[in-house]
């Protein structure tokens, strides 16, 4: 059972990694995921430039300890992917690219507000 925590432990990982660089898309529907966003930003700048660690990385960790299987030799992003979804050699282009995506959500979230402040409300009609 605890093979199958681990599991999905590195699921979320995944769901997070994909909520960091879309989620601010989403606050273009949902307004209030902004704050849940940034939170995520600012975990994943503090993962990157503090290299703090990552909770769900140690979580996972125990449940794969706590299934006979070896834990992670690395974190999570250097073993899933690292080398697996983006070249290993490339790392710096990837931040940029994802820095980058998240500053378009959060720029153009920003257009959308400015623009529903100048746009008139409707008279109420009875």
């Amino acid at each position: 059972m605890a093979g199958f925590f681990a599991d999905a432990v590195m699921i979320v990982h995944f769901a997070f990694l994909v909520f960091l660089v879309l989620g601010g898309f989403l606050a273009w529907r949902w307004p209030r995921v902004l704050i849940a966003h940034l939170a995520a930003a600012v975990w994943g700048i503090g993962i990157v430039v503090f290299e703090w660690l990552c909770p769900l990385t140690y979580v996972e960790n125990w449940f794969r300890q706590a299934a006979g299987q070896s834990e992670l030799s690395a974190g999570f992003i250097d073993t899933y992917v690292t080398g697996v979804i983006y070249p290993g050699d490339r790392i710096t282009e990837v931040r940029l690219v994802v820095a980058t995506i998240v500053a378009v959500s959060w720029i153009g979230l920003a257009v959308l507000w400015r623009r529903s402040r100048r746009t008139p409300s409707a008279p109420v009609s009875r």
